[in-house]
């Protein structure tokens, strides 16, 4: 540990430093393996890690740079930047009134079918002006960075339109510039429907593919294609077409898969090489052994099956018995799950998926990583990676889960800068 840069960054007195330093990605039992260190100190020179170890070691070994940022963390407990890998953060209006009507014993479809849910999020985002839009996303952005989310997947879905997808792309691009978190976009054209193509549907596919994905791709405006695919939204036929298009244009494949019903979304997924299917409340053994062979991470959402009251959520033991990657995300929209705390979906993955601590922070940081392409530079506090990192008012790392429905962070470096809380 002979590092020739200076440090501008050091995290001394850390209770546990968690490095999740080890196998990428996290499977099987090895998710249990976080890399702890007890009495750890990291340093970073800019925007990466420059070194970690005991915190006597740390500071022994890095020469600090003039005006280096000092954090003496006092025995809490340090984690990497947490990694939200499915996110609908660009909406125009919240949908408070919907999730009353479910109160009421309205079901999502039933709502869904009556022009409410995504299509109403649609009519609202049409409507919206790009600056609306800008300072509506800024605002949940900013809730998700004190919260200790360092990273999102950010997809379109409520335009379903060429110009409002586009639209939505550019303010996803727009606030990568500006914000401190970083957006990695997505591409969901085939979110649902929209209200002027319900009685033309395969007019509809029809203009994803030979529109949207060109026109998305000519502006180079996403990174990955998703798709709704799931009874009364895109069958399996359609997933495939549109999903083989966005493929041969360039974009990597996400799916909302097996959500509201066993549909062979995972089992699509898994054959077109997707880096993730996301949900899968209801997936098969079928597809659980087909995304396990093909390495398709599984983005579990237990915030959506919470917030739709529903009783079933997505058979997180089973996939990891079974080598699945399984990664967790808040799944942040307006409709199903409006919540920007990836500590609460840890907390419910514990409760009703029966995941520990340590599953669960592998799930948020290194598999989360992986569901987004960006595990060579993230979800590790390692030497050369990001110095993406968040201090937690803990003792000890297995508080994340217990101490639930309060923000336990205290600080948040992102890219080697302070950007939550004070220097202590």
């Amino acid at each position: 540990m002979a590092p020739q840069k200076k440090a501008s960054l050091l995290i001394k007195n850390i209770g546990q430093l968690v490095t999740m330093v080890g196998p990428v990605p996290r499977l099987g039992k090895a998710m249990s393996d976080i890399g702890l260190i007890e009495d750890g100190g990291v340093a970073a020179a800019g925007e990466e890690i420059l070194a970690v170890g005991k915190s006597d070691e740390v500071q022994g070994h890095v020469e600090l740079a003039e005006g280096c940022t000092v954090i003496d963390a006092g025995g809490q407990v340090v984690t990497p930047g947490l990694i939200d890998p499915h996110t609908h953060p660009v909406f125009a209006r919240t949908r408070e009134k919907e999730f009353e009507m479910r109160l009421q014993g309205k079901t999502y479809m039933e709502i869904a079918e009556a022009g409410g849910g995504i299509r109403s999020s649609v009519r609202d985002l049409r409507a919206a002006t790009h600056v609306e839009l800008k300072a509506n996303t800024k605002k949940r952005l900013d809730t998700m960075l004190k919260h200790g989310i360092t990273t999102i997947e950010a997809k379109s879905g409520y335009g379903l339109s060429t110009e409002s997808e586009v639209k939505t792309l550019e303010v996803i691009r727009e606030m990568d510039m500006i914000h401190p978190i970083d957006l990695v976009p997505t591409f969901l054209g085939a979110h649902e429907v929209p209200d002027e193509y319900r009685d033309r549907r395969e007019a509809y596919v029809d203009l994803v593919i030979n529109e949207m994905i060109p026109a998305v791709t000519k502006d180079k405006l996403a990174e990955f294609s998703d798709i709704f695919c799931e009874e009364g939204v895109f069958d399996i036929d359609q997933s495939r077409r549109i999903q083989q298009a966005a493929k041969s244009a360039g974009l990597t494949l996400k799916f909302h898969a097996d959500e509201l019903a066993s549909t062979g979304g995972a089992e699509l997924a898994a054959e077109l090489g997707a880096i993730s299917a996301d949900h899968l409340v209801y997936i098969s053994d079928t597809g659980i052994r087909a995304m396990a062979k093909a390495g398709t991470v599984a983005v579990l959402l237990p915030g959506t099956t919470f917030s739709l009251a529903g009783k079933q959520y997505a058979p997180a033991r089973r996939m990891i018995e079974a080598g699945v990657t399984v990664a967790l995300s808040t799944d942040c929209n307006p409709g199903s799950s409006f919540t920007e705390s990836l500590a609460m979906i840890v907390t419910l993955a514990a409760l009703q998926m029966k995941l520990t601590a340590a599953e669960a922070l592998s799930a948020v940081t290194v598999n989360s990583a992986v569901a987004i392409n960006r595990q060579d530079s993230i979800g590790q506090l390692a030497v050369g990676k990001l110095a993406d990192i968040v201090i937690w008012d803990m003792k000890d790392y297995r508080e994340l889960p217990y101490h639930y429905g309060v923000n336990l962070v205290t600080q948040v470096i992102k890219r080697g800068k302070l950007v939550v809380g004070k220097r202590s």
